[in-house]
């Protein structure tokens, strides 16, 4: 199989690809499907396909179907201005019977401050024959020159708004697929807009099955690592839309990044860069004359049917089929542009990962499962808000061996996190990628943050709060989808719960007693301060030793963690974080924002032999989704191997 060819009847076509160039549109075909653009703004009009003479919504304006937008920050304190981008000039890039590659470029100049983003860009599509679907992808500039003023890029995406009347099933994984509500549910009259705009109660929807449940878009956030493929099926006729990312190279923030997918429109997106989950560490800010150029994409439009009387689920199938063999031809080698290097202009790292914990085996522990990458230098982590240039990542197979493929050339910094350990690991020596370099980094060595023997430690060290006490939702407020379901954390107003939990005192965790499964909540957040109390017992104490407890968190939104022990009521706490987070992944249904790893020495002296308690407090309350998201807790005793 080809790139954009399903092994169907597509890849039987013997159409070559043709272009029409008119007055006010392009149009692109290839005896499969038909892309209209317009002329010269390159928004996408139409997409003609198994006999829908357009996908697209055609109740919507032409220029509210298939675009390339952006949201951007002046720096004139102007703040989230919403770009859709509209060419000024068209150009054909290439044209044979194979492959059609079409240019929608604008240029800036100083002109045009405070009104379009300072960016050049070139906005490509691409046609090959016998292939159902199309390629997208766009070069962003700001030039290195002192007219070119400072700006933040809060969001890049590309946005396809489908027909409702024909796409009403969405596929965003293999265990979040559902009929969808229309947009109609969402208006005055037939929603109740709920805590903020996105969220909405459907109360008198045109589908009355639909009645009594939410509906918002972030309940169908996904990480950069799960988010390859999503779409839409239409059942009459029964054909299918996808949006396949066959590399994650130019999206921000790494693996563990959440982006939007598809959601109710019909909706589908293909995301690059956003603060969701994360706040403003991931906008990329630039500076007067900062130079900067970055490809985002190629992104894959994929089209999909079956004969009338076939299940059209089965599209579903097909589609991760396609996104196989789309991944396995990355980087592609049809796109025109210098900008998007091929195979042989990249290179190549492998190694090994292992880790010491004295005190979890005297000798090394293969990696198993590592998230390894390459990011561009930084300090240790700080892969996770990276978000102006390229990152590579992969996985450490069960004995630690790992392998980077296709990196572009240039200089970068290995990063990696291994599940089951608390922290981050950064390769000191910078690796410099040059066209077909093959290195070997031979073993490395992480050495996790580690002081003593382990006294007693809650949940699991993997960047999440998904293995704590996630509360029923309130019955008012449910999506269908999640009853019952590994991802219930998703459900709205969850905020809401802590109060009936806790109706007299916040949550206390004895240490021997306590499961964190059932007695540890995912996030300390409510209208008013908190404090969590962690009770244990001490044989013995080293009063001239220190103690060490780890803090990992998940996740905090203008919050703040303070520690005290042994005494809730004291007035300064042995530590404060300050003020922390911006990730609103309360509000979102998330599960995890940015990685926070906190280490707090505990002089011996503040503990006693037999009953302790430490204190952990929460005190900002300005509104329901402040708070934080604990990953891992663990109290280390004084050094016993030094």
């Amino acid at each position: 199989n080809v790139p954009g060819d399903s092994g169907g009847l597509c890849s039987m076509s013997p159409q070559g690809v043709q272009l029409q160039i008119q007055d006010r549109h392009v149009v692109i075909g290839n005896g499969i499907l038909q892309v209209t653009l317009s002329n010269p703004g390159g928004i996408v009009t139409g997409i003609q396909y198994n006999g829908l003479d357009n996908v697209l919504e055609i109740q919507n304006e032409e220029s509210n179907r298939g675009y390339w937008d952006v949201v951007w920050n002046s720096q004139d304190g102007k703040a989230g201005i919403f770009e859709v981008i509209q060419a000024t000039t068209f150009k054909v890039i290439m044209e044979t019977e194979e492959q059609v590659e079409v240019s929608f470029s604008r240029l800036w100049d100083p002109s045009l401050q405070g009104k379009l983003a300072p960016i050049n860009i070139d906005k490509r599509f691409i046609l090959l024959r016998g292939c159902s679907g199309v390629y997208t992808y766009a070069i962003y500039e700001h030039l290195g020159s002192m007219e070119w003023p400072a700006f933040s890029l809060g969001e890049t995406r590309i946005a396809f708004k489908l027909r409702k009347d024909k796409f009403q099933y969405m596929a965003v994984a293999d265990n979040r697929q559902r009929f969808m509500p229309l947009p109609d549910d969402r208006l005055p009259g037939r929603g109740q807009p709920l805590a903020y705009p996105e969220a909405v109660l459907l109360i008198k929807p045109v589908e009355p099955a639909f009645k009594g449940e939410v509906d918002d878009k972030y309940q169908y956030s996904c990480e950069n690592r799960d988010l390859s493929v999503h779409g839409w099926i239409s059942m009459d006729p029964p054909v299918g839309f996808w949006q396949i990312t066959a590399s994650n190279e130019f999206r921000s923030g790494g693996p563990l990044k959440q982006n939007l997918s598809s959601h109710v429109g019909p909706t589908c997106l293909a995301m690059f860069l956003s603060a969701h989950y994360a706040g403003d560490p991931l906008v990329p800010k630039f500076d007067k004359g900062e130079p900067w150029k970055k490809v985002f994409g190629p992104v894959f439009i994929y089209l999909n049917s079956v004969m009338n009387g076939d299940d059209p689920f089965t599209l579903w199938d097909d589609a991760k089929q396609q996104t196989m063999f789309e991944v396995q031809s990355w980087p592609y080698n049809f796109p025109a542009s210098e900008d998007f290097p091929s195979s042989d202009q990249r290179g190549n790292v492998g190694g090994r990962l292992l880790v010491w914990d004295r005190y979890i085996d005297s000798d090394y522990i293969p990696a198993k499962g590592a998230y390894v990458g390459l990011a561009p230098p930084g300090d240790v982590g700080s892969w996770q808000t990276e978000c102006k240039d390229y990152q590579f990542w992969t996985k450490a197979d069960e004995d630690g061996y790992f392998s980077i493929n296709n990196i572009r050339a240039g200089d970068y910094n290995l990063y990696a996190w291994v599940p089951g350990f608390v922290g981050d690991y950064r390769y000191d020596v910078y690796l410099t990628i040059t066209p077909g370099c093959e290195i070997d980094t031979g073993d490395l060595v992480y050495k996790p943050p580690r002081n003593g023997p382990t006294l007693w430690e809650i949940g699991i060290p993997d960047r999440s709060a998904a293995e704590f006490y996630v509360p029923d939702p309130n019955p008012k407020y449910i999506n269908k989808l999640f009853l019952n379901h590994p991802d219930r954390f998703r459900q709205y107003g969850l905020w809401d719960r802590y109060s009936e939990l806790y109706p007299n005192g916040d949550l206390v965790y004895t240490i021997g007693e306590s499961d964190y499964r059932n007695d540890w909540k995912k996030e300390d957040d409510t209208y008013q301060g908190t404090t969590w109390q962690i009770k244990f017992k001490l044989d013995n104490v080293s009063q001239t030793g220190t103690y060490k407890l780890r803090v990992a968190l998940a996740s905090a939104t203008l919050a703040e963690l303070q520690v005290r022990v042994n005494d809730p009521n004291r007035n300064r706490p042995l530590f404060s974080s300050g003020l922390i987070g911006r990730d609103n992944s309360i509000a979102r249904h998330g599960i995890h924002g940015l990685y926070w790893l906190y280490n707090v020495d505990i002089p011996g002296a503040l503990l006693v032999q037999g009953d302790n308690s430490i204190y952990l407090t929460q005190p900002r309350s300005a509104g329901p989704f402040q708070g934080i998201m604990y990953d891992y807790l663990r109290l280390e005793a004084p050094d016993t191997l030094n």
